[in-house]
């Protein structure tokens, strides 16, 4: 069954562009040109990943509402951010809004299709059986992680992570004490991400936890080395 992708995009020819090359590696592609008539048919049908350009049309910003706006709806939906905005900036406002990855435009289309075919991978990774943990569910500490509802509580809250966020804390959790270096942390979420944006997904991380414990403490960094998952006593 074909994987279903939104692109909302305004400039036609790149849209077009997008759109020829998906359609080639087996995706269903769906395409707008602006914030208002995407969540229209998102409201109706949600897509399996959502590629979104930050300046959408009449909206300087258009992009980054209509993250927020489907982050509402659909908190583990994956949305890559596609633009030509390349400032560190924007990378780290569409990050904090919940998006999976933040690339421009003048990546290559061959590693466009890469980092899309490494967030389908995580998705299939997160919701197929693993004998190693019974009953699907990842318990450590005050933390409790369902693998097939794809939650996660801290001390019986959810906490509202996104697919990447969700994956990056598993990758911690079920290796307490273990430090993980960047690398590492990537190769375990099965992720394709930069140092900077690693380190931005574990602040917001960070920061969703702080949210419902003020005391939390459990994502340690390691100076030098990487981070690791200390269960609070």
């Amino acid at each position: 069954m074909q994987r279903y992708i939104a692109i909302v995009e305004d400039e036609a020819a790149i849209r077009e562009n997008y759109r020829a090359v998906l359609t080639r590696y087996g995706y269903h592609v769906s395409m707008y040109s602006n914030r208002r008539e995407a969540m229209a048919a998102f409201n109706k049908q949600l897509p399996e990943l959502a590629i979104i350009d930050v300046g959408l049309e009449d909206e300087i910003e258009g992009g980054f509402d209509l993250c927020r706006e489907l982050r509402a709806i659909a908190p583990q939906l994956p949305i890559i951010f596609l633009t030509a905005r390349d400032s560190e900036l924007d990378a780290i406002s569409g990050l904090r809004l919940g998006a999976d990855d933040y690339l421009t435009k003048d990546i290559s289309l061959e590693h466009m299709v890469a980092r899309i075919v490494a967030l389908f991978r995580r998705v299939d990774a997160l919701q197929s059986k693993s004998p190693a943990e019974q009953g699907q569910q990842l318990c450590c500490g005050d933390l409790v992680m369902d693998l097939d509802r794809m939650t996660a509580n801290w001390q019986a809250q959810l906490v509202p992570l996104t697919l990447t966020e969700f994956w990056l804390v598993y990758a911690l959790a079920r290796h307490p004490g273990h430090v993980k270096n960047r690398q590492q942390l990537m190769d375990a979420a099965n992720v394709v991400l930069d140092d900077n944006t690693i380190t931005s997904h574990i602040k917001r991380i960070r920061k969703k936890f702080s949210k419902l414990d003020t005391n939390f403490q459990s994502i340690e960094t390691v100076y030098g080395f990487g981070y690791r998952w200390h269960p609070q006593k």
